[in-house]
């Protein structure tokens, strides 16, 4: 590795063998969410999305990039492989992007504000990928950015708060200035919030039902403040970091697939990205290893996002895609994890001897990118990826790919630590492997919740 300073992600990937070496020797740890860790404790908290109400704020930790223009709706067309026929204003939908060879650079969510208005928000891999194509296309497009606060010195231009829970539809009619709208799943709607203008989502991480809410910086201390108060009557928790860093899992949203643009032909894009951002400083983490990126990288289907891809129209990606549609897939499902061996982990931290890799609770995921090996009867057959423990499953467990032949209920291992001889790094402490029996679910793992 040479040491001069590089100035964007493809020269910084020069420094090192492959893309691997790089992410393996990232320092950062998992994604962060900069708010407070708890603002009871995370174990309320997780129970709230389920019994009660609480209230999520996400005003920090993702990237808005607004697009505005007569060439909005093609530029959407030519990069995701959604359809985009009965998309428009009050509309949303989750977005999903892909490379030429069809593997996943990422999913956001894409909200439709008016004509030729669009907002693409998420983790920054989706929004960076339409902008460059917005720019090296020639699209007649405006770009305008709203970085999340870790690359943002100016301050945000919007708040955006997250109300789930079996009572949060109740506070949020109680707190709402007016008559109630109707607003269909995934659409958007106006509410009225301490004499604010809130636009209103119908989008719910928990499956528990709930809105996102959103609008200008300058009103959300107001309707926070008012939101709060009002839901003292409907048992309101507030969350924070650790508590929110798990309700993706336990819902079933993989946050962050490998980002595929470690291609040839994107290395125009890496040249465009800067040292300082997502795709340059993500950490891969886990007990599965190679030294080939591509074994890293997700098809729509891996993720469950199958039913995403329309051949409607043209779009980068299409013509691998039409070959992959039929061959066999990965499957997402999670993983429960067992709980005498989890407790082996635990008490391998008390006493002498080195111990397996720590589980930080409520989340153990230790990297941006976290990917371990699902074993059974010796054979590769998925990775594991994000694992948590909540109390609404009362258990450990993690989101997974696995070989779609695989029956729901198979015993599975998962390894869990990384390699001896593994890249250190600061949130990786000495440790050796250990493996962990799962069984596998199809569904989620608190249905009756």
């Amino acid at each position: 590795m040479n040491t001069e300073n590089p100035t964007n992600l493809e020269a910084k990937l020069q420094q090192y063998s492959n893309p691997v070496a790089m992410l393996r020797s990232a320092p950062t740890g998992g994604y962060q969410f900069p708010d407070k860790p708890e603002y009871t404790n995370w174990r309320d908290e997780q129970q709230a999305w389920s019994n009660s109400v609480v209230f999520f704020d996400q005003s920090f930790h993702m990237k808005d990039v607004y697009f505005e223009g007569p060439d909005v709706m093609r530029l959407l067309s030519d990069v995701a492989v959604n359809t985009f026929k009965n998309f428009g204003p009050n509309k949303a939908k989750q977005i999903v992007t892909c490379n030429h060879d069809g593997y996943v650079i990422g999913d956001a969510i894409l909200f439709g504000h008016a004509e030729n208005k669009v907002s693409i928000v998420g983790r920054p891999s989706v929004p960076n990928w339409v902008e460059y194509n917005a720019i090296v296309g020639n699209y007649d497009v405006k770009v305008t950015r709203d970085e999340r606060t870790v690359n943002n010195e100016g301050g945000r231009m919007i708040y955006r708060y997250q109300i789930q829970g079996p009572n949060a539809l109740d506070l949020i009619k109680a707190v709402h200035e007016g008559e109630f709208p109707t607003i269909k799943f995934f659409n958007l709607g106006d509410l009225s919030i301490a004499g604010c203008k809130v636009r209103a989502l119908n989008h719910n991480m928990s499956r528990m039902g709930g809105l996102e809410l959103h609008g200008p910086a300058a009103d959300g201390d107001a309707v926070r403040a008012a939101i709060l108060e009002a839901g003292k009557q409907f048992g309101l928790v507030q969350g924070g970091a650790r508590s929110y860093s798990t309700v993706s899992p336990e819902s079933g949203w993989i946050p962050s697939p490998m980002p595929a643009i470690f291609t040839e032909k994107l290395k125009a894009y890496r040249e465009w990205l800067p040292t300082d951002g997502f795709e340059a400083n993500a950490s891969l983490g886990g007990s599965f290893m190679s030294a080939n990126i591509e074994d890293y990288y997700q098809t729509p289907w891996d993720l469950g996002y199958g039913r995403h891809v329309k051949f409607d129209h043209d779009f980068i990606g299409r013509e691998a895609l039409e070959k992959l549609a039929d061959q066999p897939h990965r499957r997402k499902v999670w993983l429960r994890w067992n709980d005498e061996d989890v407790l082996k982990v635990f008490a391998s931290q008390l006493g002498e001897g080195e111990p397996f890799k720590y589980m930080e609770t409520p989340n153990a995921y230790y990297s941006t990118l976290p990917f371990d090996s699902i074993m059974a009867d010796g054979k590769l057959v998925g990775l594991s990826t994000y694992t948590v423990y909540t109390t609404n499953v009362k258990g450990w467990f993690s989101l997974a790919m696995v070989d779609e032949d695989v029956a729901d209920g198979t015993a599975l291992t998962v390894v869990w630590g990384e390699e001896k001889g593994s890249p250190r790094r600061p949130c990786v402490e000495s440790h050796i492997q250990t493996e962990i029996r799962t069984t596998l679910s199809y569904n989620r793992l608190n249905e009756d919740a």
